[in-house]
């Protein structure tokens, strides 16, 4: 950056970054008391296993549901404004974080408890499926073209943010309230709080104002009548790239952040409030991770910077699970995650690298279509995928089942290397 921010560019970075933190916490807190949701949600007579498959399956059918939310409210974002879908977003996810709250147990309703999860979490996915897409257009629409990488990668650490911001309820809640409490009742708190979170985040995007471009584009009449048929027709090499970009994202948040620290309390025997702590270090290191890489990306370029982050990622994320179920040294576990964790910041080249896809007139419904697809995609297998490598792992003396969800990170590491030079010339 040639100059610090103005005080309107703090102001739109500030309140898009704080809403983007309060919908994330909203979409994620379920990782966080998931445990609660095998015992009230599914039949008692079930194993645990297939409580913790049916749990992540759950969680994994929001994803299922963001290509429809997305590609809905980017094509009435690429027609009517950034603004407008940004506050519908956040409309959309308070309901069903409210209805979480209030929800019926297996006990109280039956087979309908799981069914009623299911629809509140599909909900969820679609209010999720147009906000960090809008989010990432209006703020790249709002960022001088020096300082995109820096934006951008504020933007992404703050929705990161939104998980730590889950960690901490997390780790308050455990705190106040003892296990027999939490499993009782106390585990429907979080989810109030995420209600009225939504409300706050209403309010606070009243204040921000429409993108210069978009108000260009409406000025000059040269909105497209249906952007998502022009993707389709003229941008299939943008689709393409987003999609393998956005499989490197899914990657680090779902796996590192959300199941990782899971199975590592179950197999170090790590202390509750001590793993959610590893947790909260872990993104911690990944959203200094992910202003690294917008810093670094303005200065020597996206596709350098990416190709180095890919290589450390991949490395680090297979020495984490090595330690993990091979070694189990807590120690070192610790370290080579947090390591891991800080290269994870390379999901900022989701953002950095789709906002140059697509043209204004269309970028809104690139983005939004070709994340939210391989999200769907990537995020709806992940959970069940690393529920079944944890299980054998946990079994297994054999090393390559044990760093099997390893190898899988240091595979979509490679992607992330072959994105990079896919765009190089591009950027």
């Amino acid at each position: 950056m040639q100059q610090g921010f103005s005080r309107q560019e703090i102001k739109t970075l500030g309140l898009s970054s704080l809403g983007g933190t309060l919908e994330f916490y909203d979409f994620i807190i379920f990782v966080f008391f998931q445990s609660y949701f095998m015992t009230h949600f599914f039949p008692k007579e079930l194993s645990q296993e297939w409580q913790l498959i049916n749990t992540y399956g759950a969680f994994a059918a929001a994803y299922v549901a963001r290509p429809f939310g997305g590609v809905i409210m980017a094509h009435f974002g690429d027609k009517f404004g950034r603004k407008n879908m940004f506050m519908l977003s956040i409309v959309l996810m308070v309901i069903p974080t409210f209805a979480l709250a209030l929800a019926p147990t297996f006990a109280q309703v039956g087979y309908f408890a799981p069914i009623f999860l299911v629809l509140v979490r599909l909900c969820q996915g679609i209010a999720i499926g147009g906000e960090l897409p809008g989010a990432w257009v209006f703020v790249r629409e709002h960022s001088p073209e020096h300082s995109k990488g820096a934006y951008i990668g504020l933007l992404t650490s703050n929705v990161v943010g939104g998980i730590l911001l889950g960690a901490i309820v997390s780790i308050i809640m455990q705190l106040i309230f003892n296990e027999a409490e939490l499993k009782e009742w106390a585990w429907r708190i979080p989810f109030a709080l995420g209600g009225i979170f939504g409300i706050i985040s209403v309010y606070l995007r009243r204040f921000l104002s429409e993108t210069p471009i978009f108000k260009k584009m409406k000025e000059s009449d040269l909105l497209e009548e249906l952007p998502i048929k022009k993707v389709f027709s003229e941008h299939k090499k943008g689709i393409f790239i987003s999609m393998l970009i956005t499989w490197v994202l899914t990657a680090c948040v779902v796996v590192l952040v959300l199941i990782v620290p899971n199975f590592a309390k179950s197999v170090l025997q790590i202390e509750p409030i001590i793993n959610t702590c590893l947790q909260m270090g872990g993104i911690l290191f990944m959203m200094i991770g992910c202003i690294s890489t917008g810093a670094l990306s303005d200065h020597f370029g996206i596709s350098r910077v990416c190709k180095v982050f890919a290589i450390f990622w991949g490395v680090f994320s297979l020495l984490c699970f090595y330690e993990l179920y091979s070694h189990k040294n807590l120690i070192l576990y610790t370290l080579t995650y947090l390591i891991a964790c800080y290269f994870a910041g390379i999901m900022n080249f989701t953002p950095l690298i789709m906002t140059e896809c697509f043209p204004v007139q269309v970028r809104f419904s690139g983005i939004s279509f070709s994340y939210n697809l391989a999200y769907a995609i990537a995020g709806a297998y992940i959970p069940v995928l690393l529920a079944q490598m944890h299980i054998m792992a946990s079994k297994t003396n054999s090393i390559l089942l044990q760093i099997s969800g390893g190898i899988y990170l240091f595979i979509i590491s490679i992607i992330a290397y072959i994105c990079a030079c896919l765009v190089a010339k591009k950027m």
